[in-house]
């Protein structure tokens, strides 16, 4: 629904990225991202979006191991994103981690570099 949407638009006015994340059908993790156009691509274990997309892509896959825990996910996560914003002057200055467990929803803001 989102692709379609995103292709029907492309245009504008819809000029993002989207991440979707959630449970399929089989109570597994689905992750899928897509491009401006909707373009979808869906992973086993984590996706990218955004303008440090390139730069995330690489952290990540350096970062990223099976059968991590919660705290070793956040970690890796809070690093690839700082390290990414330090690299592309348009992703801002920090980034919001939403940490989603069967427990709840944390919520994490991470401070980049203001210079």
């Amino acid at each position: 629904m989102v692709s379609n949407l995103l292709y029907e638009k492309r245009f504008g006015p819809y000029f993002i990225d989207p991440l979707i994340a959630g449970i399929d059908e089989n109570d597994k993790p689905f992750i899928s991202s897509m491009d401006l156009i909707g373009a979808t691509e869906i992973s086993d274990n984590f996706g990218c979006v955004g303008t440090t997309e390139n730069e995330l892509y690489g952290i990540c896959e350096n970062l990223w191991s099976e059968n991590m825990t919660n705290d070793e996910v956040f970690e890796a996560t809070a690093q690839s994103m700082l390290s990414a914003t330090d690299r592309d002057c348009l992703a801002g200055w920090g980034s919001v981690v939403y940490q989603i467990t069967k427990d709840g929803i944390t919520i994490s803001e991470l401070k980049a570099r203001q210079d």
